[in-house]
């Protein structure tokens, strides 16, 4: 069941409020699950029990993704704008200095929150950031490709692409190496969540700038490369383990870039491993 939280958060025009939608269950150590441009808390769901049983787990909806609004005029799609929002969501949850996981976008962010000492681990699965100039032009195509593509297609059409392995795989393929693996529902609610992200647009503008080249030496950072990423190459952690010396690098055989659904106990063990 997903609850709704407002916060405020500091902005050069004053306060501004923020509402985020989540899912929390289990106990134990706080631990934060950030998705990927695009998608949305569910993203989670194949690991969500696993991890519950040990942690207390909240998966977010990140501003303007999912089932939370936009951020409000004043606040930017930047590090600079959604990292101290993730803080101020903390603060609002009662949950200070989480463990983080995040996956692509979320790994991005969860990286940033390490440097800026918010959390006390950080777990980034295939995060963005370590590519060259080609390889995110790369990426930012194929996003906005799929992004087209759930915006043309009708609902009917998503629906009845998701009852096959072959729709399944032409709808997410480019993030799942077994994309037949998916439900159908499950299917039908991330397209039409890439689909209606309304800050889709100006975390791409905004990611444009992204490179991140600074270490993160105050809290331990593993970090997870699916060996079938199509959309952040795997390559590229290589590069992030060179930025961050002291990041332990785990190979995902056989998952894509959101391994979560690929091989969840895999990424499961993983992520347990890395907060314990």
């Amino acid at each position: 069941m997903s609850a709704t939280v407002t916060f405020s958060v500091d902005s050069p025009q004053g306060p501004k409020d923020v509402s985020v939608v989540y899912r929390r269950g289990g106990s134990g150590d706080p631990l934060l699950l950030l998705h990927g441009i695009g998608h949305h808390h569910q993203a989670w769901d194949p690991v969500f029990g696993i991890l519950a049983a040990d942690r207390d787990v909240i998966a977010v909806d990140l501003p303007g993704f999912g089932a939370s609004p936009a951020l409000p005029d004043g606040l930017a799609y930047d590090l600079a704008g959604v990292v101290p929002a993730l803080g101020a969501l903390c603060q609002a949850l009662g949950i200070e200095r989480p463990h983080v996981v995040g996956n692509s976008l979320g790994g991005l962010l969860a990286l940033e929150m390490g440097r800026e000492k918010l959390v006390r681990s950080v777990t980034a699965l295939s995060p963005a950031g370590f590519w060259t100039q080609a390889e995110r032009r790369y990426a930012f195509g194929t996003l906005l490709a799929m992004h087209r593509g759930a915006k043309v297609l009708p609902v009917p059409a998503i629906e009845r692409l998701s009852r096959s392995a072959a729709g399944r795989a032409a709808l997410t393929s480019t993030i799942y190496a077994r994309p037949g693996r998916r439900s159908p529902e499950a299917v039908v609610a991330e397209t039409l969540a890439l689909r209606d992200a309304t800050g889709f647009h100006e975390t791409l503008v905004a990611g444009r700038a992204v490179r991140f080249r600074d270490d993160v030496d105050s809290v331990p950072v593993t970090i997870a490369w699916g060996t079938r990423d199509r959309l952040l190459l795997r390559r590229q952690g290589v590069r992030a383990k060179h930025t961050i010396p002291g990041a332990r690098l785990v190979r995902l055989p056989g998952c894509g870039h959101v391994p979560m659904n690929d091989d969840p106990a895999l990424v499961a063990r993983v992520i347990l491993d890395s907060t314990s």
